[in-house]
């Protein structure tokens, strides 16, 4: 009988079932898409980088490093195993595309991973290929692949299709943000084929595996090379820095938004669980008069609550692994920035004892709605429930509510009436409004972004790397061919952490620098000028001391200002101030307005990177984050819609007999129906002029927090303010309506028999 009774009373209020089924299930979706999001990130790359042996270290040096220093590094103690290794960026010959080449001479770190093909041989002169980049371009196994290096054609057969640890975010450099695998790969070789290319052996690099803290290698690394070198942790390589920050910034959202989502889930519940509790006093009297008793009413109304919960954690548990398939898969989002061989789906561990916890908390916030309820007798329980009395609002006593409508004073006491209505209706709305300010303002920030390094940063047509054994006259000559601007880049250890130094002659304004307002500015030879990342550690006229690493010289100069970066953390100095200083440096790139097939191929290039293919690259970018906006929104919507609507249908059953009241008095159907609308209306402006500095807040805080690497400045167009506006009051308009049109059914005689 109680369950018949169960889905009869589920039957009737199948409005405010479905709606918390609904919010419960985008709750829990929500928060187990972010969570097995980055869960899976973390153990599908983790487990990548453990088949690759991927470095935990690397250490360079532009002079190489000899037989010595690389039995000196293995003989430190806490290094497992370390190799010296090489990795440089060249041309495709007769076209614009390029690769990475690398090269591991000690096969036990920094390997790759074969997909198809012959397995690593040292003796084989051929090239391993990445299975993404082959596969963009129609290569395959078999064919030849033409390089351009140091000026010379190198042709090898492709042996084998690969991935790489060292290679999972595969991008030309640090300039550019997303990896296109149509244009840009990598590539493994052996020593043997550089040796032959080469003529003789060059390794800038040594990459190691060691448990050792990063300034106890440094250290131990100084005192058995007898030199200071630039040490770089996993942390700080493209690779790992990538899945460690996608893993941080997918924590940050699990702990962000479906937090937003869940409370209002369970704030709802409690609302709509003593609506019907109160809807179901005579119910609960009839019951109690039939002999049943407390406890198994109990029960049965709790039971409510648990079946909600087991429903929408049931379907979001289905949601949570739909969203996370979205942006963990082959197909998926994440695949435009990772090249992965696995992409499984792992739910942290912690999700499940949560989940189990949130049917408790809906079934617990059941049991105490009826629980109030069974207070009493039965003849208490039988009568029908009277809201409580009212008492004057302050507006009444003022001049002014006389010469308010009487819709106006209708709508002010029943809000005022049903306060806890009220309030979640607010919350609703005002959690819709954060929720599309937050979405569409990440979208015009990162458009913003890129508008900025289109137009004011990067000004040029072409992109030339250099060799690291280009001699700065080379590099000056060829700068003055290109009519170029050029770029010395080096590490530097500043503050006790290591940053990149950057030395530009930027006189024909191919490259551009803007300020943290993102105006244009100009650097002067006063000093240098210190990353938005770096305002912290000193003050403009504050003289500041850095050590470019492999050199035991040490600089002080005064800080001239600050600019913005576009990716790397970084000190900036123009070239006259650095020639002042006496630094010494290489040149490492040239930016001109001349084509990549105007500049003819020399001795001393390592690549050309076309501007167009880089800014192309971020469509990748934006379509991820389109996507994410999209999610956002249609979230948005419909938590607006069942917040709304569920607790509309509940307002329109407390105030049936009121309604019933005015119809008899005269009032038609679209008259009340513009009451009820109104009242809407009312609470969605106030909800909306909450929410929208509240998404502008929202949006700062996930900008300080997920995008540490970059520097953006939040940025909120006027668009998307009113689009925002107009979709939270459009969702709001719909629902009145849609309730209101509920009032043509009322049964007049049972609306206003009521209690006697």
């Amino acid at each position: 009988m109680m369950i018949r009774k169960l889905f009869r009373t589920a039957w009737k209020y199948k409005a405010q079932f479905i709606s918390m089924i609904i919010m419960v299930a985008i709750g829990v979706g929500i928060f187990l898409g972010f969570n097995i999001e980055w869960k899976s990130i973390e153990a599908d790359t983790s487990s990548f980088f453990e088949e690759t042996k991927y470095a935990d270290f690397r250490l360079y040096a532009q002079t190489g490093f000899s037989e010595e220093d690389i039995e000196a590094v293995r003989k430190i103690e806490g290094v497992d195993t370390a190799t010296r290794f090489f990795s440089v960026n060249v041309d495709l010959k007769d076209s614009q595309k390029a690769v990475c080449l690398n090269v591991s001479e000690d096969y036990n770190v920094s390997t790759m991973l074969v997909m198809k093909g012959m397995e690593y041989d040292e003796n084989c002169d051929g090239v391993w290929l990445s299975d993404r980049f082959a596969e963009e371009n129609g290569l395959d196994i078999g064919d030849t692949l033409s390089l351009v290096f140091d000026g010379r054609e190198v042709s090898r057969e492709i042996v084998g299709l690969i991935k790489s640890g060292e290679m999972m975010i595969c991008t030309p450099g640090e300039n550019q943000l997303m990896p296109d695998f149509a244009s840009f790969g990598f590539a493994y070789v052996t020593p043997k084929t550089l040796d032959q290319v080469m003529g003789m052996a060059y390794y800038p690099q040594i990459n190691l595996r060691s448990n050792l803290e990063k300034a106890e290698l440094e250290q131990a690394a100084a005192e058995a090379l007898g030199r200071t070198t630039l040490t770089l942790s996993k942390d700080e390589h493209v690779s790992y820095a990538g899945a460690l920050s996608e893993t941080e910034e997918g924590q940050t959202m699990g702990s962000i938004l479906p937090v937003l989502f869940l409370v209002i889930a369970i704030l709802t519940m409690v609302t709509t669980m003593h609506r019907i509790t109160v809807n179901e006093k005579t119910q609960i009297g009839t019951l109690k008069a039939l002999g049943f008793r407390d406890k198994r009413i109990l029960r049965h109304y709790t039971s409510y609550g648990l079946v909600i919960g087991i429903a929408g954690t049931a379907l979001g548990i289905v949601l949570g692994y739909g969203i996370a398939a979205l942006i963990i898969s082959p197909d998926g989002m994440m695949s435009t920035y990772f090249d992965l061989p696995d992409w499984s789906l792992v739910m942290p561990s912690f999700c499940w004892p949560l989940l189990v916890l949130i049917v408790l908390l809906l079934t617990l916030i059941s049991f105490l709605s009826v629980r109030q309820m069974l207070k009493g007798t039965a003849a208490d329980a039988l009568r029908p429930y009277v809201p409580k009395a009212m008492k004057k609002i302050v507006l009444e006593r003022l001049p002014l509510w006389n010469s308010l409508s009487f819709g106006t004073k209708w709508n002010l006491r029943d809000v005022l009436r049903h306060k806890s209505r009220s309030a979640m209706t607010l919350i609703g709305v005002t959690g819709c409004m954060i929720l599309l300010v937050g979405g569409f303002g990440m979208k015009d920030t990162m458009a913003e972004y890129l508008r900025l390094l289109d137009e004011d940063i990067c000004n040029y047509t072409t992109r030339i790397n250099l060799s690291d054994t280009a001699s700065k006259e080379d590099a000056l000559a060829l700068a003055k061919q290109v009519d170029g601007d050029w770029l010395a880049s080096c590490g530097v250890s500043y503050g006790g952490k290591a940053v990149t130094l950057e030395i530009y002659s930027a006189e024909n304004g191919w490259i551009g620098f803007v300020d943290g307002n993102n105006d244009p500015m100009t650097l002067t030879d006063d000093g240098v000028y210190l990353c938005q990342r770096l305002m912290d550690t000193a003050r403009i006229g504050d003289t500041i001391t850095f050590s470019p690493y492999g050199s035991e010289e040490t600089y002080e100069v005064k800080v001239a200002g600050y600019y913005r970066s576009v990716i790397t953390e970084s000190i900036v100095i123009t070239d006259t101030c650095a020639d002042r200083l006496g630094l010494s440096y290489n040149i490492t790139a040239i930016f001109t307005d001349r084509k990549t097939d105007d500049i003819e191929t020399s001795s001393v290039i390592t690549g050309k990177q076309d501007k167009q293919t880089m800014m192309d690259s971020y469509d990748s970018f934006l379509d991820i984050m389109n996507m994410m906006v999209l999610l956002l929104v249609v979230a948005a919507i419909v938590l607006g819609i069942n917040v709304l609507y569920n607790l509309g249908v509940m307002s329109y059953l407390e105030r049936s007999r009121e309604l019933a009241t005015l119809k008899v008095l005269g009032f038609r159907d679209r008259h009340v129906g513009r009451l009820l609308v109104s009242q809407n209306l009312w609470l969605t402006v106030v909800g909306v002029l909450i929410g929208a500095p509240g998404g502008v807040g929202t949006l700062y805080g996930l900008i300080k927090a997920l995008a540490t690497e970059y520097e953006l400045k939040l940025s909120v167009s006027l668009l998307t303010y009113l689009f925002s506006i107009l979709l939270t009051f459009g969702t709001s308009l719909l629902v009145g309506w849609m309730v209101a049109g509920k009032n043509k059914k009322i049964d007049m005689v049972e609306a206003l028999k009521g209690a006697e």
